[in-house]
This record gives structure tokens, C-alpha cells and sequence, in this order.
């Protein structure tokens, strides 16, 4: 049976402008640069630049903090944008960019590929007919580090079926031979072993040379784990030949197509934000390079004033007035939505750099203090969610390099003393104590467990294998030398 009853829900919903806003907070600099091309291009009611006033000459009024308050949804109305003397221009503009700063774009250089450059040297193979096209599909197939990562059974089948080349392993064996007499040395290789190998045939012959050619083609399980004694007992030599040898091997490149190319993309990563210290304080800054001047389009405006004021409107002239009403409160909104984006990350990094005061102005990791989100969300009131998005995929100019704003983030340990400390500062220590080690006896997991505990950080071994794995340095066995 079908009853009505009255129930109360007490719900939070986010209006459609503030999911604009989070997810503009969340982009990083270029993304936030291509997201507002997008939006110039979807809203012909946002202009980029700014209005002239020889164009519309209106009286300025001196700019006031109170004025930057944060514009509810149920405050937009459209005469907004109709009444000037309510609002000036200034307030339907985001002027993010000064004619003072510099020019920052880095050209992309235009030089050779590492395939282009294999190319060339194949005409100098005396290479005819099928075995010329045959080595030119095994240069496609070399990745960018020099290699040859596919089973040449795979290539033939790929030859037969996308070119209609039929040829056999043992003739790619042939032409994959000559490949690996380009330059640079190690080119065409299938593994590190073969790699090494073609490098070192390229090099003078002495006896040092044939050392370490025996080493890497006979012995390379043993000396990719560093088994020093048992080379030594094998090859029936002392530890002076071995070093020499193993230092031949060590100045071997394990990538040779890093080497070969000239036209390379340039990556870089553009600061978010930059902090300077100025006599002794902290400075930080907004990088706005990449979010142009922004302005509501004065045409709609004057438009939609002209079919408001019309007396009699037609059915299209109500969609017009309709149309112009939606662009110009999404225009105003986007504008806004910048605004706020820019206040959110200057007060979020603004916290972070003040509660990592000691370690901006000294750099010295070991001042990093334990901080969470939490620890931020609660200093700015606001919620966690949002100081992830400020430090998500965003970075950080210091006097000591730039760094993603997240690796400031730390869980914290208590120290012999019962004093909070950063896992940063715990892993700075361990690094140091690796870098200091007598690598002919590289301190185990457990004797840098002691180490550790005897300066104040009691920790467990499995521990200091996590922190020495998130730090990429491998065990003492492989941090083994002569």
C-alpha cells in the first residue's frame, strides 16, 4: 500500500561553481594555462587582455581589500554587469600577469633523433634491396636507450606480414651484426651483457681490455652480484687486476641511445610558487605567468543591455537575451573562480613555508619538521581535501632547487629523547651514514639499525630496508667495491 510521510535529510551539496573551483586548485600551472585557452574558446563572453580606456573611458577607483570578499552563488545577478557605478571594471578582470616580467618560454631544440642519426650511418653500410630495408625496420625497433628488446622470431613474422619482407632469424642475425657497428658503441644490443660487450671490443686490446671481455661474457652473474672473491678464485688473479678491470667496465655507458640524440624534447618543470629569502625573512610569490588578464566581453554586455531594453521580444531575441545571460554569469564566475583558486594556494603555501620556516632559510633537510595535511587544513581552516589539491603535482622554487611541494608532507617518529621527528630528517641520516661507509664493507641493514640507534633513532631493521629502498640505494652486497 502506497503511504506518504514527511522525513527530514540534512545534506551538502557543492554548487556547480565550487566543483569549477576545486578542480582549477587541483591543476598545476600548464594544465591551468590550457584549461583557460579552453575556456576563451568555449565562452565567447571571457576576453583575455585588457580593456582600453581610450575605448571606454570610465572614472577608476582605488583598489580596496574588502572589495576581494568571496561572491556567493545566491548573490549573482545579471544587472551586475550592467551597472557600473555598482561594479567597476576592475572587479570583472584577473589580472595575473605584469608587462615587468620576463619572457620565461624555453625554446625546443630542433636537432637530430637518435633514429635519424642510425639512419644516416645505414647508407654507409653498402646495404642493398631487402637487407636495406630489413636494417632500417630493426632501427625502428631500437628503443631509447640503444636496445633491441624484441625476439628477432618476432620481427620476422612482423616483417612478412606488415612490409611483405620474408627473410629468415638467421639473416636479421646478419644485418643486426652491422647495426652494431654504428655509433654510439653498444647500439643494437638485446641486453646489458651484450651491450657491455660491444663497448669493450671497440676499445684498444690490452690485457686489462681482455680481462674485462672475459668477465662480462663468462662471468657477468658474478659480477652483476659483486662476487669479488669468487671472480678472483675463477680467473685465478689478485685484487689489483680485478679493479683494473672492473673499473674499465664501470666507465661503460648501460644506455648508449642517451648519447646518440641532439633533438631530445626539453622537460622542464614550471614553479607554482617561489620563495626568496629577502634579509633574513621569507618571501613567497604566485607564479601568474601563465593565467592572462581575463575580462567579462564589454560586447555582451552592451548586448544584452540593448535586448533588455527592447520593448517587444520575439521568440529568438528571448533566447538571445537567455544565451547572453548564461555566458556573461560564466564568464564572471570563471573569472572569480581564478581569484579564489589564487588566494586558496597563497594562503595554503603561505602556512606550509611558515611551519617549515628553519628549513627554508638554512636548506638543511635535517630541519624538516613532522607535518600532515591535517596539520595545514587546521592552521587555514580548511578542509584536508583541499590543501591535497594545492600540494598535488605542484612545485616550489627555493634558493635550494625546486621541489614538489608534497615531499615537504612527513609522518613523525619519537626520538630517544620523546621528541617528534620527520621521517625526512631520519632518511637525511641514513643517506649520510650510507655515503660515509667503508664501501670495501658496506654496513648492513642491522648495523645501520645500531648506527642509528646510537645517534638517538632507535629504529627497526625492516624499517631502515623501507626508508633505504624509498631512497633507491641497494644492499650492502651491491654497494660492495674494491
Amino acid at each position: 500500500m502506497l503511504k506518504q510521510q514527511l522525513s527530514q535529510k540534512l545534506l551538502q551539496k557543492l554548487s556547480p561553481q565550487q566543483i569549477q573551483l576545486m578542480k582549477l586548485i587541483q591543476l598545476p600551472t600548464l594544465a591551468l594555462e590550457q584549461k583557460i585557452k579552453e575556456e576563451l574558446e568555449a565562452n565567447p563572453a571571457l576576453d583575455e587582455g585588457a580593456e582600453t580606456q581610450e575605448e571606454y573611458a570610465e572614472p577608476q577607483e582605488e583598489y580596496r581589500e574588502e572589495d576581494s570578499q568571496t561572491i556567493e552563488a545566491e548573490d549573482i545577478n545579471v544587472d551586475e554587469y550592467l551597472s557600473d557605478d555598482e561594479v567597476p571594471d576592475y572587479r570583472l578582470r584577473a589580472n595575473n600577469y605584469s608587462t615587468d616580467d620576463e619572457d620565461a618560454r624555453v625554446p625546443v631544440s630542433g636537432g637530430t633523433t637518435f633514429s635519424e642519426l642510425l639512419l644516416d650511418q645505414i647508407s654507409m653500410l653498402n646495404l642493398e634491396g631487402q637487407d636495406r630495408e630489413v636494417a632500417e625496420y630493426l632501427v625502428g625497433n631500437i628503443d631509447d636507450d640503444g636496445y633491441i628488446r624484441r625476439e628477432l622470431s618476432a620481427v620476422v613474422d612482423d616483417l612478412a606480414f606488415t612490409q611483405n619482407i620474408f627473410t629468415e632469424e638467421e639473416k636479421l642475425e646478419e644485418v643486426l651484426e652491422k647495426i652494431q657497428t654504428l655509433d654510439p658503441p653498444g647500439v643494437g644490443a638485446r641486453d646489458l651483457q651484450e651491450c657491455l660487450l660491444l663497448q669493450l671490443k671497440r676499445k684498444k686490446n690490452s690485457a686489462t681490455i681482455r680481462l674485462a671481455c672475459v668477465i662480462v661474457e663468462k662471468h657477468f652473474d658474478e659480477f652483476a652480484k659483486k662476487h669479488y672473491r669468487k671472480l678472483m678464485e675463477k680467473l685465478e688473479i689478485d685484487e689489483v687486476y680485478l679493479k683494473e678491470a672492473i673499473e674499465e667496465i664501470s666507465h661503460l655507458n648501460p644506455k648508449p641511445g642517451n648519447s646518440g640524440s641532439t633533438g631530445r624534447a626539453v622537460q622542464q618543470v614550471i614553479p607554482d610558487f617561489t620563495i626568496s629569502i629577502n634579509e633574513g625573512e621569507l618571501e613567497l610569490s604566485l607564479n601568474g605567468r601563465n593565467a592572462p588578464e581575463l575580462n567579462v566581453s564589454r560586447e555582451y554586455k552592451d548586448m544584452l543591455e540593448t535586448y533588455k531594453s527592447t520593448q517587444e521580444k520575439n521568440k529568438a531575441q528571448k533566447e538571445a537575451v537567455l544565451f547572453v545571460k548564461q555566458k556573461l554569469d560564466s564568464a564572471k564566475w570563471f573569472i572569480e573562480a581564478i581569484r579564489q583558486r589564487q588566494q586558496t594556494l597563497l594562503v595554503t603555501m603561505s602556512s606550509i613555508m611558515n611551519f617549515q620556516k628553519e628549513y627554508f632559510l638554512t636548506g638543511d633537510q635535517r630541519k624538516l619538521r613532522p607535518m600532515i595535511l591535517k596539520d595545514i587544513a587546521d592552521e587555514i581552516g580548511m578542509d584536508i581535501s583541499t590543501v591535497s589539491r594545492v600540494a598535488s603535482n605542484k612545485y616550489v622554487s627555493t634558493p635550494y632547487g625546486t621541489f614538489l611541494i608534497k615531499e615537504f608532507f612527513s609522518e613523525s617518529m619519537k626520538n630517544e629523547a620523546g621528541e617528534d621527528v620527520s621521517t625526512k630528517e631520519i632518511k637525511k641520516i641514513l643517506e649520510d651514514s650510507i655515503a660515509e661507509e667503508n664501501k670495501r664493507k658496506p654496513l648492513t641493514d642491522e648495523a645501520l639499525a645500531r648506527l642509528l640507534k646510537e645517534k638517538g633513532y632507535p629504529i627497526a631493521r625492516r624499517t631502515i630496508a623501507k626508508y633505504r629502498e624509498q631512497l633507491d640505494i641497494p644492499v650492502a652486497r651491491l654497494r660492495k667495491e674494491l
